[in-house]
């Protein structure tokens, strides 16, 4: 399993800011190793971030996405003790959840 997630939720005025760095390789299936071999595909496909069991950040990522790959986004709502919960999925069926409290 992936190392845990490094999440940053604050709260500014009445939007609630979040800093996420995700942990991953993100192989997109184009380089080869030293033996000229092709490292096989390896990346995050879906995001998921949800609020008060609201989606409030969804998306669909390919390989062209950098590795331990960082997403910065803000949302309406949210109040200090908030919990946020960060989840993804790769295309080799690993998956990661994470939460944060917003600050």
């Amino acid at each position: 399993m992936a190392d845990p997630m490094k999440i940053r939720a604050s709260l500014v005025g009445d939007t609630t800011e979040v800093k996420v760095l995700m942990s991953h390789e993100m192989e997109t299936g184009q380089r080869k190793d030293a033996q000229g071999v092709v490292i096989p595909a390896w990346f995050i496909q879906t995001v998921t971030v949800t609020h008060g069991g609201k989606t409030v950040l969804a998306a669909q990522w390919g390989p062209a996405v950098s590795k331990n790959p960082f997403v910065s986004f803000k949302f309406k709502g949210g109040a200090k003790g908030d919990k946020v919960t960060i989840a993804w999925a790769d295309n080799r069926g690993d998956k990661r959840t994470d939460e944060a409290t917003i600050a």
